[in-house]
């Protein structure tokens, strides 16, 4: 995932539109996709007239020993931040609803504590609520058997909270819909496609890379081991790493490459500002990705609105992107030598028309700016708002909802 540079700000504007609350377990100054995508919304929700708040941890799950500032102002965004206990895949933090009592509407990002605890905490805050799926939790298949029963008891019946469930790609709407039925709405995830656009280097290079934090879902060992083929063929090969420690630290990054005795080929660029990525981009002309498991895919579209060539792992997402976008090549890095003849393959094919192929799959790229995705987004805000200020009401889990009159 593509990460993003935060300016803070001291002071806050003065706004009077409706309070819109973003519920998110990571933000800035964490860097990933899924803090992206919160920080680009939030963005487009205040050019909309709303005021916005995000309420987050108050630590970044890659630096536990620093305790972040309760509050600050980012880029005009209010972020309140507060503690946690428990695991990180699902952080136990009560606080919540100390925050979005004053909201007129509360997105959740994600399903995870907060998704539950704002549905069984309705009868407290009293707030009409959307979430946003964000790939659920099946990012891996760990615990699969247990994540499939969670998902269709408790995620059910926290998910009959909520006013509408957004899937942000087609894989997350076709698994939700089986719990939300008819209020599962479809909006694919907006990509800054300004950030990195038109980046990468006029001329083809054999020079890959791979952007995102670093998880285990995105098999990073399974694109060293394409590159040890595909070195092994020709030397002239570069992969660039770049990103931050998830799953994975720097060290670990640092013995998977040893390991392979790619050293003189590989390189890691750890935390690098948007700046420098973009410099980067300009000496590559592919990009990859092994991951068995995406929610959306947003770093390739990213990768092609810099004109970069995405090569993807036939994942669920990464098929539903390459069935819609023909500058997409699927790769299976289960096969490391099937892998390194693809993406020789895909260089050739680069190298014969580069000036077209970036043009291609820069257009591509725009069709998923922000403004639209946030309009899409600011008609359901418009519908949850508008609803009829009935006195009670009983969902259909059975819980008591009283919902506040408006004024």
């Amino acid at each position: 995932m593509l990460m993003s540079h935060f300016a803070v700000q001291t002071v806050r504007p003065e706004q009077t539109g409706p309070l819109a609350v973003q519920v998110v377990r990571q933000y800035a100054p964490s860097r990933g996709g899924l803090e992206d995508v919160v920080a680009n919304l939030s963005r487009e929700l205040v050019k909309r007239g709303y005021r916005v708040r995000v309420v987050t941890l108050d630590q970044v799950f890659s630096a536990r020993d620093e305790v972040l500032p309760a509050s600050e102002t980012i880029e005009g965004i209010e972020v309140v931040r507060i503690p946690f206990s428990g695991s990180t895949r699902y952080p136990l933090a009560p606080q919540v609803l100390r925050h979005v009592r004053d909201a007129d509407l509360i997105h959740v990002h994600a399903i995870d504590f907060f998704f539950d605890a704002l549905a069984w905490g309705r009868l407290l805050h009293g707030r009409p609520m959307i979430a946003t799926t964000h790939g659920g939790f099946f990012h891996t298949r760990k615990y699969a058997a247990v994540k499939a029963i969670w998902f269709n008891t408790l995620t059910r019946l926290s998910a009959r909270a909520y006013h509408s469930i957004v899937g942000c790609s087609e894989q997350d709407a076709r698994v939700f819909r089986r719990i939300a039925g008819k209020r599962v709405r479809e909006i694919v995830n907006g990509v800054d496609t300004g950030k990195f656009a038109d980046a990468a280097a006029a001329s083809a290079t054999r020079s890959i890379v791979t952007i995102g934090r670093f998880s285990v879902n995105k098999r990073l060992e399974r694109l060293l081991d394409a590159m040890q083929a595909l070195i092994a063929r020709e030397p002239g090969w570069r992969l660039h790493i770049v990103g931050v420690p998830g799953d994975l630290s720097v060290d670990d990054l640092a013995r998977l490459i040893s390991e392979r005795g790619l050293s003189g080929n590989v390189y890691a660029h750890i935390g690098r500002s948007n700046a420098e990525i973009r410099t980067l981009l300009g000496t590559c002309s592919l990009f990859a990705s092994a991951s068995d498991y995406e929610g959306f895919g947003l770093v390739a579209i990213e990768a092609m609105s810099a004109g970069l060539m995405p090569l993807l792992n036939p994942n669920t997402a990464y098929s539903d992107l390459a069935a819609r976008h023909g500058e997409i090549r699927l790769c299976d890095f289960d096969d490391p030598e099937s892998a390194a003849t693809a993406i020789a393959a895909a260089f050739r094919e680069l190298e014969h028309d580069t000036p077209g192929y970036r043009q291609r799959a820069m257009i591509a790229a725009a069709s998923y700016t922000w403004d639209r995705v946030a309009g899409r987004y600011a008609e359901i805000y418009r519908q949850v708002l508008d609803r009829p200020a009935a006195a009670i009401a009983v969902d259909e889990a059975g819980i008591s909802v009283k919902q506040r009159a408006k004024t």
